[in-house]
């Protein structure tokens, strides 16, 4: 499990603070760059978005109880939410972290708990799914977003 957990935070750092601006102590990660190259539809946020999911779905699979994966979906759902407005989802990608406070959560967990359990399969495929849709209820509100304004 300590693999999977340290796979799980490699990705949560490229997504997130992988990238250092040169004199400053201010990183960010390729979850913001996503998003402003995703000019089609918000599509950079749908794909940070589904990368998140399969952290909170690893999650769910190690055991993590259901009000911690809960959080991590909440954490997700922001994020996306927020994402798909212009300007405030940018910034947003650069300062809230929603990889990195997932595994925060997974860390504070796997310290409390000593023994490592797996998920209820029907939880992991809800919470999976859950997720999922919420990524993609993202992306056509994005679209929604973006077809009203053209209509302007």
């Amino acid at each position: 499990m300590a693999d999977k957990v340290q796979r799980l935070h490699r990705l949560a750092f490229v997504l997130d603070n992988s990238i250092s601006i040169p004199g400053t102590k201010l990183r960010f990660g390729l979850d913001p760059i996503l998003g402003l190259l995703g000019i089609a539809g918000g599509s950079g946020d749908v794909v940070g978005g589904a990368v998140g999911a399969y952290i909170v779905y690893q999650a769910a699979q190690m055991g993590i109880p259901k009000e911690v994966v809960g959080q991590m979906v909440v954490n997700i759902l922001l994020d996306s939410l927020v994402g798909i407005v212009p300007g405030i989802g940018d910034f947003l990608d650069f300062t809230w972290k929603a990889n990195t406070r997932n595994m925060a959560l997974v860390d504070q967990h796997l310290t409390v708990s000593s023994t490592p359990k797996k998920g209820h399969p029907l939880f992991v495929l809800g919470i999976t799914l859950l997720t999922i849709l919420i990524v993609l209820g993202c992306a056509f509100l994005t679209l929604l977003l973006i077809k009203t304004i053209f209509q302007l």
